[in-house]
């Protein structure tokens, strides 16, 4: 039986009681009005971008009220104009009439450029105004989806888990059934993470955030694209959609590790047999459900823009983040002299796997960004247009992190079984993909107000100290060896 070592469950609470101090320094630090919101952009290097837009915008757009006064403006000046033609025409051959009319005329033409001046002054305060409002949701923003990316990322990490898990049963793999307990252990962070993701989008629902945009009514109700969506982009539909989702996946979850463990007692393979059918029964309702949870809980973020590959694109990241952290906590156990019947072999078949869905994820990627760029349809590559631009140094990060160092370290057959090379290649991984989830959810959240700060670092302590707590706890409830697996002798003198 595994002992969770103290130091360890120690680590994970300072990890949590950091990331819970850094999460709520991000609220409370987060601006209340639009004056805050000025003097911020006064006081950073953005002020100049920021004048530099609002001018912009105020010489190429018009709000109503400004439109109303332009109209009273032209009315009085179209009056005026009225009298002063009214004395040229009753008086024209009176030299003095005719100085007068000069001077009504000057006076007109004075008037005019008075109320342009003052029109033009109008539309600046109110486009200011609408700026600053913007930024202001923006910034708002900021440690909600901070705290959102963090949350997602764990949570998928522990369903990547779960689908290779299954995968395994289905496949009836003689290799990886020594590996078992270490998956159901990381499976095991799902239901916590499932129900403080639950929390989190219910609270989106009810307006604490503005990461959802199609939940705003204001929104819906002068965009007719989003209009055209809401027969299911709807709040009621949207929720009862994340709730069966989540508990599906954690009613297999639950029955496949009871049967696994009943596995150890049964003199037949009877649950091994139950766990075999639910597993092929799970992938089918997996495979469909996370698609639509992409385009729910990430793609609807920004819903102007789609794309046919994001489910696979966005099952192919957090699938490879899930192989990698079984990698991870297996050569952290064999570290401390746990799964003696782990060898090199199963370690380097873990490596092959991670080598190998960082090359189909970089497929995906590719197809996806090459696709819409040569298309080049504005409401699709308007998407990866606000990501070159704004966060050029995250987005093409990412594909460093998660393909060129993988391919260059990975590829080495002998490196698939050095520890201290996977180890350095998995925590590459993670933060890659990590800042990956970060690339699909900030653009569309917080604009270019984005900065890898306290609210984010402290989202992704919390959620590390919070997954490693219940994973490394779940793991001392049972053996770290299935003894009744049909294959355990299998896998226990299996050699690559």
């Amino acid at each position: 039986m595994y002992t969770f070592s103290s130091k360890l469950k120690t680590f994970s609470f300072i990890l949590m009681i950091v990331g819970i101090l850094g999460i709520g320094y991000g609220f409370l630090t987060t601006p209340k009005n639009i004056k805050e919101v000025e003097e911020m952009l006064a006081a950073s290097s953005h002020g100049e971008h920021h004048t530099e837009a609002v001018t912009h915008v105020a010489n190429t757009h018009e709000t109503k009220p400004v439109a109303e006064h332009k109209e009273v403006v032209a009315h009085e000046n179209d009056s005026l104009t009225k009298v002063v033609s009214h004395s040229v025409g009753v008086k024209e051959d009176s030299l003095a009439n005719k100085e007068e009319v000069a001077v009504n005329l000057a006076m007109v033409d004075k008037i005019e450029k008075e109320d342009e001046s003052k029109l033009a002054d109008v539309k600046a305060h109110k486009e200011h105004e609408a700026h600053l409002e913007h930024v202001l949701h923006q910034l708002q923003n900021k440690p909600w989806a901070a705290f959102y990316v963090a949350c997602i990322f764990f949570l998928l990490i522990s369903m990547g888990v779960l689908a290779f898990y299954a995968i395994q049963q289905v496949a009836q793999a003689g290799w990886s059934p020594v590996l078992f307990r270490v998956m159901q252990g990381i499976t095991a962070y799902l239901p916590i993470g499932s129900v403080i993701f639950f929390i989190f989008l219910v609270l989106c629902g009810m307006h604490f955030n503005h990461l959802f945009i199609w939940m705003d009514p204001e929104v819906v109700a002068h965009d007719k694209l989003i209009r055209n969506k809401s027969g299911y982009l709807n709040f009621p539909f949207w929720i009862i959609r994340a709730a069966i989702f989540l508990i599906g996946w954690n009613l297999y979850r639950y029955f496949s590790r009871k049967n696994c463990l009943a596995q150890d007692e049964s003199n037949d393979n009877s649950f091994y047999k139950k766990n075999f059918k639910m597993s092929a029964a799970f992938l089918v309702f997996f495979i469909v459900t996370e698609s639509i949870m992409s385009w729910d809980w990430i793609m609807s973020i920004d819903p102007h823009w789609f794309s046919t590959l994001f489910g696979w694109y966005v099952f192919a990241s957090f699938f490879v983040s899930g192989i990698t952290t079984i990698c991870m906590i297996t050569l952290y156990l064999k570290s401390k002299g746990y799964l003696e019947n782990v060898n090199n072999s199963h370690i380097h078949d873990l490596a092959k796997f991670m080598f190998g869905i960082s090359v189909f994820w970089t497929y995906l990627w590719f197809s996806q960004f090459m696709l819409i760029w040569y298309a080049n349809i504005p409401e699709e590559v308007t998407y990866f247009i606000t990501r070159i631009e704004d966060y050029g140094i995250t987005f093409w990060g990412a594909v460093v992190m998660n393909f060129i160092f993988p391919i260059l370290i990975l590829i080495n057959t002998d490196f698939k079984r050095i520890s201290w090379v996977l180890v350095m290649a998995g925590t590459v991984i993670l933060l890659g993909h990590y800042i990956d989830f970060f690339n699909m959810i900030m653009p569309s959240t917080v604009g270019d107000q984005w900065f890898i700060g306290i609210p984010e670092i402290s989202s992704l302590l919390f959620f590390l100290g919070l997954f490693i707590f219940i994973v490394f706890t779940a793991l001392t409830k049972a053996p770290l060896l299935p003894k009744r697996n049909p294959f355990i002798e299998e896998s226990k003198h299996f050699h690559y």
